[in-house]
């Protein structure tokens, strides 16, 4: 368990007002996305069928919760997210180019170490566009994530607003490569590096991740069959509570038939080449796309200045570190 509270620190709302704000902030991010990026809800899965590729299997030694269901007949796991899945939607919803989805995510991640930002349950809004060959390239992965950060940007000044809580995001985001950041910052840590481009930046976006740096290692654990790891990255913001990088999006151009095979062949997985999704990529049958999911809890976290997620998600966590954030005056959803 790592715990950190900041010397002196004092919630900005009490619970009822924090419950009040929650909805609040996702009700009004949710509509600024779907309309900067023409998205459309759909219903998202809690389980899917076991075996079929579907499944995120992040940096490949998690658990996932698994199950029978019909007498066991049908073994069914919960997604680590649904970055797979939402590209079979886009074909079986026949959606076009430039329409896309986005839904509610929910998540049990039964081995993410327990912190001040990582519970066991995580939540986002999944997402997924159609999109074309000409548009997989950098300028174009840098037009989405501008619209999203103006949705960020957004939903800050309406808490501002609503609740006097001051704006910290800068006007503009940037943007570095994890091999740039390397090169700025050779003696740091993969997280000091990200935390000292935040600290500077207010908002980047860290792009490139998956491929070995220098060491041979990459920046940080990219699944090889869902983001294309040329056209990916992450949006950091600075944490002025947690005084540190804050990660709120994973996205990215997704894989095409081409960067499937490398980057499998990279992860030493080439035999998912026979599961269904992968099949299906294959032979033409998903449209290209781009996606990514954003933290539902970790942006209430960020706006609300809070620091602990527990502060807005109701989860469990350790005796130990209730008794330390109960000790600190910092009371939990």
């Amino acid at each position: 368990m790592k715990l950190f509270v900041p010397e002196g620190y004092r919630t900005t709302l009490e619970l009822r007002r924090t419950e009040e704000a929650i909805p609040r902030i996702k009700s009004f991010f949710e509509r600024s996305l779907a309309e900067n990026l023409r998205l459309e809800r759909a219903s998202a899965p809690l389980f899917v069928r076991k075996g079929r590729g579907i499944n995120d299997d992040l940096n490949g030694v998690e658990r996932k919760v698994t199950f029978g269901i019909m007498d066991g007949e049908m073994e069914v796991e919960v997604p680590n997210s649904l970055a797979k899945w939402k590209r079979m939607a886009l074909a079986r919803y026949g959606l076009g180019h430039g329409e896309g989805i986005w839904t509610d995510g929910n998540y049990i991640r039964p081995d993410e170490p327990l912190d001040n930002l990582h519970s066991a349950y995580v939540d986002q809004w999944d997402w997924e566009r159609v999109m074309n060959r000409a548009e997989r390239t950098v300028e174009f992965l840098v037009s989405v994530v501008d619209a999203i950060y103006e949705a960020m940007k957004r939903v800050e000044r309406m808490i501002e607003d609503r609740y006097g809580i001051a704006p910290v995001l800068p006007q503009k985001i940037s943007y570095v490569t994890t091999h740039e950041l390397e090169e700025i910052h050779p003696h740091l840590s993969r997280k000091e590096r990200e935390s000292a481009a935040a600290k500077e930046a207010g908002a980047l976006f860290l792009m490139k991740i998956g491929w070995p740096l220098k060491d041979g290692k990459p920046h940080d654990g990219r699944a090889p069959d869902y983001d294309d790891w040329e056209l990916n990255g992450d949006i950091l913001v600075w944490n002025p509570v947690l005084e540190a990088g804050f990660e709120l999006s994973s996205m990215g151009i997704r894989v095409d038939k081409d960067s499937l095979v490398s980057q499998l062949r990279e992860a030493g997985a080439m035999d998912r080449l026979e599961l269904e999704f992968h099949r299906m990529l294959m032979d033409n049958q998903l449209p290209l796309s781009v996606g990514g999911g954003i933290g539902q809890s970790r942006l209430c976290m960020f706006l609300l200045r809070k620091a602990h997620i527990g502060e807005v998600q109701a989860s469990e966590w350790p005796e130990e570190m209730l008794l330390e954030l109960e000790r600190r005056g910092i009371k939990l959803l």
